[in-house]
């Protein structure tokens, strides 16, 4: 299996791209979508995922396409789960 570099968490691209550019701090950015600032900060402290529904909610908010959002997760997670030490042991399946 080839390691690869580490991809970015999403929250770390909605944390520097985004709030930060924008001067919008988590607490205000969580109330405009309609999430509790503790999820949202999961998020931007990179605890938390990202899934379909709040990818939509941050296409609305942000104006970033919600797929970019899930695309950057599921990245993230495979590179994670490839790397870590309770990756699966599959056997290749033969006919």
């Amino acid at each position: 299996m080839k390691r690869t570099m580490k991809p970015a968490h999403p929250g770390a691209i909605l944390r520097e791209d985004i709030l930060k550019e924008i001067g919008v701090s988590i607490t205000e950015a969580a109330e405009k979508l309609g999430v509790s600032r503790k999820y949202l900060s999961e998020i931007v402290n990179e605890t938390a995922s990202i899934r379909a529904e709040m990818a939509l909610r941050l296409e609305e908010g942000f104006g970033v396409d919600a797929q970019f959002w899930l695309d950057l997760q599921s990245k993230y997670d495979l590179w994670r789960t490839r790397n870590s030490r309770k990756a699966p042991r599959i056997r290749r399946v033969t006919p």
